[in-house]
């Protein structure tokens, strides 16, 4: 671990740098032709809100959609794979209720208990993209 660590028991802490970082949104790559598969799923499945698009950037096609403060913008890719390892981990306050609502949709859920202080499961879009959902443990220590 090097000076700029942090402790596996302090994953959810802060670490101000005075430059106010913060996420705006993740981009996740998918096939031309995919919106309205990929709306299904992001809008119908999660629940999530379609966000209309500059139409500048409309023209490119994709979707952006967004649930409370995570914003996720769908953008197409010609030569599209979906990633085997790269994903966003986004955070939710009902796992369970999710997990079931995925399962109930088709969606397979892969738990993993590898995450220290968390619970968390992978599933996958429509597109094949690789999706970490995940919550603070309250019966973990120091929680």
């Amino acid at each position: 671990m090097s000076e700029h660590s942090t402790p596996e028991q302090d994953y959810d802490r802060r670490c101000p740098t005075g430059s106010g970082f913060g996420l705006h949104h993740v981009q996740l790559a998918i096939p031309p032709g995919s919106e309205d598969a990929c709306r299904a799923f992001y809008v119908g499945v999660l629940g999530m809100t379609e966000l209309a698009k500059p139409p500048v950037l409309a023209a490119r096609g994709g979707l952006w959609v967004r649930a409370d403060d995570l914003e996720i913008h769908l953008g197409v890719e010609e030569d599209f794979r979906p990633a085997r390892k790269a994903h966003p981990g986004i955070r939710v306050t009902d796992l369970d209720g999710l997990a079931e609502r995925l399962t109930a949709a088709g969606v397979e859920v892969t738990w993993d208990g590898a995450f220290p202080g968390h619970r968390r499961f992978y599933a996958h879009d429509n597109c094949g993209n690789r999706l970490e959902f995940l919550q603070p443990d309250a019966s973990a220590p120091n929680r």
